[in-house]
């Protein structure tokens, strides 16, 4: 068959409603017409992305027809119609072609584990019953099952077996696949964290999670590496790294995170699926600083009035929140979690002005410190304050030599650069930093070792609850769409 896909083609996410019982068809629509204004050479429905295997049969036709209606023509549409059967599989690849679709994505048949035979058998039937363009789809890490490159090579001389589908990560397996199939096989990439080299070394394009939220970039990175820019290209995916590993690791969950914050609204994903599950709530914090780096959230104008009759404007990224003006600044409380034990850092952070409540803490835990609680300013280096003043103060009790210097060694500094940073982002009002105070309880645990993961992940904790404080997070609604996921992070261990 003529039809060889090329370009980037986001794997669309399925929107829900705000209760995740029923498919949105109008945002179904609406994020369709985004990704193809932004750029999509194609839109694959009903794949990973879009939470196939918690679709009804039903579902995921009504999904395909509504695409395939919504695009009108514009660009192809690959229905994802892989099963765990291969006569489910045909029936849902029959309707892909009856509605107009261009080529069914088929994944391959997970749950039993076929051997090389069974799936090369799956392939095959499923081809001679529907003539329509089919793409095999490799994703091991979700399936259980590998499509090697044997059984591809094989596959290429079926004639409606246009391309394969890579999502394993593993370039070896790309690379092989090139090797043996070029050109009568398209080879398209479904790894986010590898589109580049995956490109560069031959693929004819991508189809990919990420592309909802950055196809635009993912685009750049494409017509880079055509015309041979391989400097452009590393810059731009390098740029979008953390984004594609944390994708990567979330799937779905952290997509529709990403679109829902950009303020393309698509939903929940559906359980077992979560947020504070396969996408943490530090992961979704990165996520959400990320796309402000790269220009997917708009950073919203604030005027802080720290102190009264100096306002200040200031440039905060809170998503959903309009211009205003915060006046009563006595008090403000953040908290944030990042790592995993025994690294694991915990942030209990207040911020307000001088005179005010924190002010008098700042006071009296310089004046009376706890035993074992002893505060310290965090400096940058030996007479180096940071601005706004910042105390930290450690939540577990100091009971030897090498628990204080975890503490006041690689946290303590940690603290500093994320104020320092905050600052220089924004988040905190330079104008003001001579009128604020911070303190932070600061979590490290008693077993941990690793002085550079400690350093790390208080560094975020801490940027994480600087913003939290300032941006007023979470707020009411959030912690009522969160309550029924939330668990202490401490629970399950010894």
């Amino acid at each position: 068959m003529s039809f060889k896909p090329t370009g980037v083609m986001p794997a669309l996410v399925t929107p829900f409603n705000d209760d995740a019982k029923k498919i949105d068809e109008g945002r179904l629509r609406k994020l369709v017409n985004y990704v193809i204004t932004k750029g999509a050479t194609g839109v694959v429905p009903c794949g990973t992305t879009g939470e196939f295997q918690n679709l009804s049969f039903e579902e995921r036709k009504k999904v395909v027809e509504i695409v395939i209606d919504e695009v009108k023509g514009r660009v192809p549409v690959i229905a994802g119609t892989g099963c765990s059967s291969t006569d489910l599989t045909i029936e849902m690849t029959r309707h892909a072609k009856e509605a107009g679709a261009q080529a069914a994505l088929i994944v391959t048949p997970y749950y039993h584990k076929p051997t090389n035979r069974g799936i090369y058998e799956h392939y095959r039937s499923v081809a001679e019953a529907v003539d329509i363009p089919i793409i095999p789809y490799n994703i091991p890490q979700v399936t259980g099952v590998t499509l090697p490159w044997q059984i591809v090579e094989d596959l290429v001389d079926i004639p409606n077996i246009v391309a394969v589908k890579d999502s394993s990560g593993e370039l070896r397996s790309i690379l092989a696949v090139l090797e043996k199939t070029r050109p009568r096989l398209s080879v398209l990439c479904g790894h986010d964290e590898v589109v580049l080299p995956a490109l560069a070394a031959g693929c004819s394009g991508a189809i990919l999670a990420s592309g909802n939220l950055i196809v635009d970039i993912w685009m750049q990175v494409y017509e880079a590496v055509n015309r041979g820019d391989l400097k452009r290209a590393q810059e731009l995916q390098l740029n979008v790294q953390k984004i594609c590993r944390i994708i990567a690791k979330s799937g779905p969950v952290g997509v529709k995170a990403g679109l829902n914050m950009m303020g393309v609204q698509v939903g929940p994903v559906r359980l077992p699926l979560s947020i504070g599950g396969e996408l943490s709530y530090e992961e979704m914090e990165e996520l959400r600083i990320d796309l402000e780096k790269i220009g997917k959230i708009e950073r919203k104008a604030v005027t802080v009035e720290v102190v009264p009759g100096k306002p200040i404007q200031e440039r905060f990224a809170a998503i959903g929140i309009t211009p205003q003006i915060i006046k009563d600044f006595n008090l403000r409380f953040g908290e944030a979690l990042a790592g995993e034990e025994p690294e694991v850092a915990h942030i209990d952070l207040m911020v307000g002005r001088k005179v005010s409540p924190v002010g008098e803490a700042f006071a009296k835990a310089k004046a009376s410190p706890t035993p074992g609680h002893e505060p310290l300013v965090a400096i940058l280096e030996p007479n180096l304050t940071v601005k706004p003043l910042t105390l930290i103060v450690p939540t577990v009790t100091i009971k030897g030599m090498r628990q204080a210097s975890m503490v006041y060694g690689p946290a303590q500094t940690a603290v500093a650069k994320a104020v320092i940073d905050s600052v220089s982002d924004g988040i905190l009002p330079k104008e003001a930093a001579d009128d604020l105070i911070l303190i932070a309880n600061v979590f490290v645990h008693p077993a941990a070792v690793d002085r550079r993961r400690v350093y790390i992940n208080n560094y975020k904790a801490m940027r994480h609850s600087i913003r939290k404080a300032m941006e007023g997070r979470p707020t009411i609604d959030d912690l009522l769409e969160n309550k029924e996921r939330a668990r202490h992070p401490f629970r399950y261990t010894p």
